[in-house]
C-alpha cells in the first residue's frame, strides 16, 4: 500500500476509535463543581432539614473532608439548579462557608426527579412521619402521572402493579402501611406537629386524619382543654361521631376527658425527658437502675426528716 494510502487509514482508525470515545464519555455522568448558592431546593421538598446534632457532625466532616458525595441536581428554567439529592449536604456545606460543592447534573423531567428525590433521602436514618407521609405521597402522584409509559411492571413476577404497591415494595412497607401514611397528609399542621413530637401515636392519628379541618381545630382545643392524648379507642369513636353526623366540641371533650385504665395504673416518662439527665451511652436498664436508687434516697431523707421531727417534738 503507498505510504500516503496508509497514513489516510491510520487518520480514519484514529477518528473512529475517538469518536466512539467521546460518545462514551458524553454518557458518562460528569461530577461539576457549582457554587452553592446556584443551588436551590427542590420544589415542595418533604424532609426537613433541621440544625441538629447529626447536622452538626456532617458540617465538621465537610469542613475537615469537603463533600465526598456530590449531589444530584437538574438546572432550572429560570437558571441555577435544583437539588435532587443532598439537600442537607449543601445546607451543611453553606454551614462550612464552602463557595462550591461538587454536583451531578442530570436532565430530569418532573416525575422521574421526584422519584428519585424520594428515594433517595428515605435512606436516611431517621425520618419523621410528616415527611414519610409526604414523601409517600409525592411518589404516588409521580408514578400514577407517569402512567402507561412506565407500565409499573415487576420484571419478578411480570405483572403490572397498582402505583401503592409499587411505592410498598420500594420501601419495605405493605401497601395498607404506604396509604395510612398517606392518610396524615389530611391533618391541619398543629396536629401533624404533634404526630411528629410523639405528643399523638400514629394510629390515632390516622383516625384523625377522616375529620375535616374544622373538625380537627375542634378537636385540638377538647384536647387542649382535657389535657389529654388521644387513645386509638378515643380516636376510633370520634371518628365515628364525625361519620355519623353527631361531632361536636362538646361531645368530643367528653371522651378526651375520660379517665383512661392505662392511667390509673401506670406512670410514663417519656424517653427524650429522661435523656436530657443521662449521657447518650446509658442503656434504658442503666437509667432505671439510677432513678431507683434516687428514688430510695429521697425516701431515705424523708423518713430521716419525719423522725428528727417527731423527736424534736419529744
Amino acid at each position: 500500500m503507498p505510504k500516503s494510502g496508509l497514513n489516510v487509514a491510520l487518520k480514519g482508525l484514529d477518528d473512529i476509535f475517538s469518536t466512539e470515545e467521546s460518545r462514551q464519555e458524553e454518557q458518562r455522568e460528569q461530577v461539576q463543581q457549582i457554587p452553592v448558592s446556584e443551588l436551590f431546593p427542590f420544589k415542595n421538598h418533604p424532609f426537613k432539614v433541621l440544625d441538629d446534632d447529626s447536622m452538626t457532625r456532617t458540617v465538621e466532616s465537610i469542613s475537615q473532608f469537603g463533600v465526598l458525595a456530590p449531589l444530584i441536581a437538574r438546572p432550572r428554567p429560570e437558571g441555577g439548579y435544583e437539588i435532587i439529592s443532598g439537600h442537607r449536604r449543601k445546607h451543611a456545606a453553606e454551614l462550612a462557608n464552602l463557595d462550591t460543592v461538587p454536583v451531578i447534573v442530570r436532565n430530569m423531567e418532573d416525575d422521574a426527579a421526584t422519584i428519585l428525590m424520594v428515594d433517595s433521602n428515605l435512606q436516611r436514618e431517621h425520618i419523621l412521619p410528616s415527611e414519610r407521609a409526604f414523601a409517600y405521597k409525592m411518589k404516588l402522584d409521580a408514578i400514577k402521572n407517569q402512567g402507561a409509559r412506565s407500565d409499573l411492571t415487576s420484571s419478578q413476577v411480570g405483572t403490572k402493579l397498582r402505583a401503592d404497591e409499587k411505592v410498598a415494595k420500594d420501601s419495605g412497607e405493605s401497601r395498607n402501611q404506604v396509604q395510612r401514611f398517606v392518610r396524615l397528609t389530611n391533618l391541619v399542621p398543629e396536629l401533624l406537629d404533634m404526630v411528629d413530637e410523639k405528643k399523638i401515636s400514629f394510629n390515632p392519628a390516622v383516625e384523625l386524619s377522616y375529620l375535616d379541618e374544622k373538625q380537627q381545630q375542634d378537636f385540638l382545643e377538647a384536647m387542649d382543654a382535657s389535657q389529654n392524648a388521644p387513645s386509638l379507642s378515643q380516636a376510633i369513636r370520634i371518628k365515628k361521631l364525625a361519620q355519623q353526623g353527631e361531632f361536636d366540641y362538646d361531645a368530643v371533650y367528653n371522651i378526651m376527658n375520660e379517665e383512661k385504665k392505662s392511667e390509673l395504673d401506670t406512670v410514663t416518662i417519656k424517653n427524650e425527658t429522661l435523656r436530657k439527665y443521662f449521657p447518650r451511652n446509658y442503656t434504658p436498664r442503666q437509667m432505671e437502675s439510677i432513678i431507683i436508687k434516687l428514688l430510695d434516697q429521697w425516701q431515705l431523707k424523708k423518713q430521716q426528716a419525719k423522725q428528727k421531727k417527731q423527736e424534736e417534738a419529744r
